[in-house]
Order: C-alpha cells, then structure tokens, then sequence
C-alpha cells in the first residue's frame, strides 16, 4: 500500500501587536482558504493572537482570554473537517504565562499539547518552561506527530525524543526574526539567524529521516510591494523541510500562505537508506541514556 500524500497549509501570518481579534479573524481567512483546497493540516506561527509583546500592561489580561480562542479552532476544525495547529497559544495560569501548542483534529478534538521547553534568553522573564517533562509524540490523522516551538529548534535531543516514539511530521510554530542575533553577529552577518534557520531545519529532517513542518511569523510589505520594503526584522521562511529535497514550499519574508504536498514515502526511503531509526531501536543503541530523564536535574 503506497504511503499518503498531506497537503499541508504553512501559514505565515503577520501578527498585529496585542491585536487579538483581528489576528484571529486572519488567521480564521487563511484556514478556510486551506480547506478550500482540501488541505489535511493548517498551520500557524508561535504568538500569532498576541505577537511578543510581554512589556506591555495589557498583555496578561488578552492571554487570559487563551480558553475563547482554542475553542473557537476547535469549532473551525470540525466545520472544516481540517486538522489545525493554531500556533501557539499564551496561557495565563495563576501568575504564570506558558506558551502552548496544540494538535486539533479534523474532528475538533484536542489530540496533542505541548508546552514550550527551551525558552529563548528573552522570554524567561517572562514565561514558564515545561523543564523536565517528556516530550510526547501522540497519534493523529496523519501518522504519529510531535510538536515543538521556535528555539527547540536548536536542542537536536527534543527531536530525538520524540522520533524515538515514532513521530514522522515534527511541527514547529515559530517566531524567529533577524533581530534574534546579538550586534556582533549582525555586523558578521545581517541574514545570520535567516542561515540558521535554512542549515537546521533541513539538518533535523535528514537527521531524524523525518518531515519538518516549520511555520514562522511573516512581515507586512510597504510600498509596491516591490524588493524589501518594510522588511524589518522579519525572518520568515516557513516551509516543510524533509530528507532528499530539502526546504519544500519556502515563503519569503512577508506574510502569506503556502500548500505543501508531503509525500510520506520520502520518509520510508530516507529511513531505508540511513537506518536511523533502525539504530536508535537496536539493543544496546549507545545514545540510548539521552532518551530518560530522571526526577532530578543532572548536576
């Protein structure tokens, strides 16, 4: 039996600052485009009601209001009948803020919830980190999927993991921008963070002989439309990455949707040539302690 071809919707949405409601009625346009075309998944980026916006006195109260929105994606999913990623979604819990992903079936119901873990040097005075809890790959319409968000990116173990229970599609909801390179990388290199986002992704793929499914934050373009105005800091980017092809469906820098077919059988032949998952399932695999974790923080 052939392996199943996804069409998968990467929407790289430009979120308003602290614009709650109409981010999400852009987001809302772009996931009915994508099940018009008979699209399996829409994905969002990370911070996509809110943009990051942490200083601002009315942040924490539009993060209270998280529970109105996953269950209006919920309702959209099962209407659609279209799997959704909606990004990632800031929790207010108590005093603390936790930034969530979820896995929303074509049936509306909450499949995966994944907290974010490796916060990037800004967001932890601001966020809670999930610390040592797994990460858990879960099944789906799809095939088995794990979910990441932004920085994890760079922690090739979080992958490992989750590959390690079976997962085949890693989405990765994402706000990544040039800005996130210190000056002394910059005068480097002004496209640094740009080089690594198109060296890792792709890395991960053939690495875990697996598909990424990376959806970052997009720009607004001034003017004509024309070059890079207005481009700013945005890093833009998303696409699927997998192993072979490399980056499918790349978006440039601004915002915009793209519809991505994956074929999974790219996946099965990856696997056979590199055996990865092969090895990392043999008695003995020599990595396997980086797969537990123990009660307490390594010292």
């Amino acid at each position: 039996m052939p392996a199943p071809v996804y069409k998968v919707a990467i929407i790289q949405l430009h979120p308003k600052p602290l614009d709650i409601e109409g981010n999400h009625a852009s987001a809302v346009r772009y996931i009915r485009q994508a099940a018009a075309q008979s699209c399996h998944l829409a994905v969002l980026p990370e911070y996509h009601l809110t943009s990051w916006v942490p200083d601002s006195p009315s942040f924490p109260d539009l993060c209270a209001q998280s529970a109105k929105y996953l269950s209006a994606y919920c309702s959209l999913a099962a209407e659609l009948q279209i799997n959704i990623v909606p990004g990632t979604i800031i929790e207010k819990h108590g005093s603390s803020l936790l930034n969530i992903a979820y896995f929303i079936s074509s049936t509306g119901t909450i499949l995966g919830r994944y907290q974010k873990k490796n916060l990037w040097h800004p967001e932890r005075p601001h966020l809670t980190s999930s610390t040592h809890e797994p990460h858990v790959a879960f099944d789906t319409p799809l095939g088995k999927v794990g979910l990441l968000i932004c920085w994890d990116l760079a922690f090739p173990e979080a992958f490992r993991e989750l590959v390690a229970q079976g997962a085949k599609l890693v989405i990765v909801p994402t706000f990544w921008t040039l800005a996130d390179c210190s000056e002394k990388g910059l005068r480097r290199n002004p496209f640094a963070e740009q080089l690594f986002l198109e060296s890792v992704l792709v890395a991960r793929a053939f690495e875990n002989t697996c598909a990424v499914v990376f959806v970052n934050a997009g720009g607004v373009k001034e003017g004509d439309g024309e070059g890079e105005s207005g481009r700013g800091s945005w890093a833009g980017g998303s696409q699927v990455a997998v192993p072979f092809e490399g980056a499918r469906g790349k978006l440039g820098w601004c915002e915009g949707m793209g519809v991505v077919d994956v074929d999974m059988e790219i996946l099965e032949e990856a696997e056979e040539n590199y055996k990865v998952r092969q090895d990392m399932g043999s008695e003995g695999w020599h990595y396997e302690y980086s797969l537990t974790r123990d009660s307490q923080p390594a010292k």
